[in-house]
């Protein structure tokens, strides 16, 4: 599956307010050709879900994942790290070989 911590829930929810978005706002999170190491996270907020997806939830958040990058995120953990040194959003993939210095990317 794919899992969401509590810190990344509060921030994810802190941005959905800011953006005046309602709980039947979906996190949608895919992977894309690109980055550094071959593959890159894709992270964003939508409201239409397709026949495609596959809908879970996590730590009360409702979470879209298109079937292809599901392949690539099935055990991944979606973590946050704020502060001075915080990279932000961090996606922990049991899955990814390689990941680029960021963390940005990965490939399997």
């Amino acid at each position: 599956m794919f899992q969401i911590t509590s810190v990344a829930k509060n921030q994810l929810l802190s941005l959905m307010k800011a953006d005046s978005l309602d709980e039947d706002c979906f996190v949608r999170i895919g992977v894309e050709t690109g980055g550094c190491s071959g593959l890159s996270y894709k992270l964003n907020f939508d409201k239409k879900k397709n026949d495609s997806d596959k809908l879970l939830e996590s730590n009360g958040i409702k979470v879209i994942i298109d079937r292809k990058s599901f392949l690539y995120l099935a055990g991944t953990t979606l973590n946050y790290f704020g502060g001075l040194n915080g990279k932000g959003f961090v996606f922990e993939n049991p899955n990814a070989n390689r990941t680029c210095g960021c963390g940005e990317s990965f490939s399997v």
